[in-house]
């Protein structure tokens, strides 16, 4: 069966997906498909709700997603999504893509080494947007009082992997290739989606701190398919503006910054923010970023302020340490950037001592 599930959108979706040729299936009759005119809050964990009931209520043996906006989907991504899921008991595949060196920007410096520092699993995809999951899985998700929260908007994918960790499914992830889609600019349009994967991701932090206040285990599930480069589209990047608005960030925003993060980070903060040229992006080190991103978990984690209000003071930090990011490897190749990508992960596991001292302080 084919669910088209978008979650209260009013963009032609559910009338385009009813008037496409339908897919043959292996027996040569017409694939069942349902359109879903959903009422409730509306995004994409909504969306996906409706089908881990669908699935729930069929007893499928397997169910897969993939975004709407993907121009890379291939007939052999459902087969890589799901196989793993029939024929190895597999509850939950992650994907794996090539993508630009420059895309992906909230899970390469934030959800992917939060994921490795906090559960020890290496899905390199945590928010890939793409999956397949099992039944079993899909009623585990559906039994979690989530659905009022960010997780029934865009905080979904980080919530369905660290749920699927934590919980102690079995775990893979499969290359699919290239992700092509429409790429966004981490200066100009990717802050809302900031504000809510890593709300989603502190307040699974709250969830699970019995698991990860001690050593996680390191593990490195099983990839299907075997990595390889691909053909990619470009990812503009406005560096000046990254820059601008880090800066302005820093010095609109010491208050909250001084709540939020120790008073030796904030100071590094501002040192960073001080320094590079006037045509550059200063600095940003790995471990001064990992002290970060651990103080403003520690801070939701004491109510210090308005979670979104606290969040949103994230935002120009994290375009500091993007556009840092990007100068240092502007020349660099795919394995370079991977490379640095590992050593950042590393950092966040060097750092952990210092998140469960912030996050033990006292209110």
């Amino acid at each position: 069966m084919l669910v088209d599930s978008d979650g209260g959108s009013e963009d032609g979706t559910r009338e385009a997906f009813a008037a496409a040729p339908a897919p043959a299936a292996g027996d040569g009759e017409p694939v069942t498909r349902l359109v879903v005119r959903y009422r409730g809050p509306s995004g994409k964990g909504s969306a996906f709700r409706t089908i881990f009931h669908v699935a729930a209520r069929l007893g499928a043996q397997a169910c897969a997603v993939v975004d709407a906006d993907l121009r890379s989907v291939t007939p052999g991504w459902f087969a890589r999504l799901l196989n793993p899921v029939v024929e190895d008991g597999v509850d939950y595949v992650a994907p794996l893509y090539s993508r630009h060196k420059f895309d992906g920007t909230i899970t390469n410096s934030i959800v992917y080494p939060l994921t490795r520092a906090l559960y020890g699993a290496r899905l390199r995809q945590p928010i890939g947007g793409d999956f397949g999951f099992s039944t079993r899985l899909a009623r585990h998700w559906l039994a979690q009082d989530v659905w009022s929260t960010d997780v029934a908007r865009f905080g979904v994918d980080v919530w369905m992997t660290t749920t699927a960790i934590a919980g102690g499914f079995k775990t893979a992830q499969a290359f699919l290739g290239a992700k092509i889609h429409d790429p966004k600019d981490p200066g100009q349009q990717l802050a809302a989606m900031l504000v809510q994967v890593v709300g989603t991701s502190f307040r699974l932090m709250e969830t699970y701190a019995p698991l990860w206040h001690e050593a996680p285990i390191p593990r490195s599930p099983r990839t299907y398919g075997v990595p390889h480069p691909v053909a990619l589209e470009p990812v503009a990047v406005h560096l000046d503006g990254m820059v601008s608005r880090f800066r302005q960030g820093v010095a609109d925003l010491a208050r909250i910054h001084d709540v939020a993060l120790s008073p030796a980070t904030a100071r590094d903060v501002r040192a960073i923010a001080a320094g590079g040229g006037p045509g550059g992006a200063p600095p940003f080190p790995d471990d001064a970023w990992c002290r970060v991103v651990y103080d403003f978990a520690a801070a939701h984690h004491r109510r210090r302020m308005p979670a979104e209000l606290l969040l949103s003071a994230l935002v120009p930090l994290y375009l500091g340490r993007v556009a840092s990011f990007v100068e240092r490897h502007a020349e660099s190749g795919p394995s370079e950037v991977e490379d640095a990508i590992e050593l950042l992960c590393a950092a966040f596991l060097a750092e952990r001592a210092y998140l469960v001292a912030r996050w033990e302080e006292t209110p």
